[in-house]
């Protein structure tokens, strides 16, 4: 897209809301078996899901009022990543509920000039405020963003 970068480029098709982010692959990363390690998906996820709501919330969040816990994640490997792979992580928001939402991943590499679907995960977050200690419900504006 015209005057986009990739990496903040905020995808708004048919409802759909999500972030590409760019993963570069460290050599700490990878395993004796060549590939990237399979605990290293989480950080990868992290990084994806950070960058999503970045984009969506903005900078200017108060993590201390409305925070979020991660309750679970999931992981489902296809094909391995190496070292010199092109690496993106799509992310986006599948459920809200009152205090919990679910984000999923898909991570993919260029193989041959065709983007492959590589991983796919998703993470369960809760709305937390960290000043109280005590779970919230999802804020109205992050509904609304959320779902575009």
């Amino acid at each position: 897209m015209k005057g986009v970068h990739l990496s903040v480029y905020l995808c708004r098709m048919m409802n759909d809301v999500s972030t590409l982010t760019p993963i570069q692959i460290r050599f700490s990363d990878i395993d004796v078996m060549g590939h990237v390690n399979n605990a290293v998906y989480l950080s990868y996820f992290e990084l994806a899901r950070m960058h999503f709501f970045k984009e969506l919330i903005g900078e200017r969040w108060d993590w201390n009022k409305l925070g979020i816990l991660l309750a679970r994640n999931e992981i489902n490997y296809r094909l391995p990543v190496l070292l010199n792979d092109d690496v993106h992580i799509k992310t986006w928001c599948t459920s809200i509920g009152n205090s919990s939402m679910t984000v999923e991943y898909e991570v993919f590499k260029t193989v041959k000039g065709e983007q492959v679907v590589v991983t796919t995960g998703a993470s369960v977050l809760v709305c937390f405020d960290y000043v109280s200690q005590s779970k919230i419900p999802v804020p109205e504006i992050w509904k609304a963003k959320l779902i575009g």
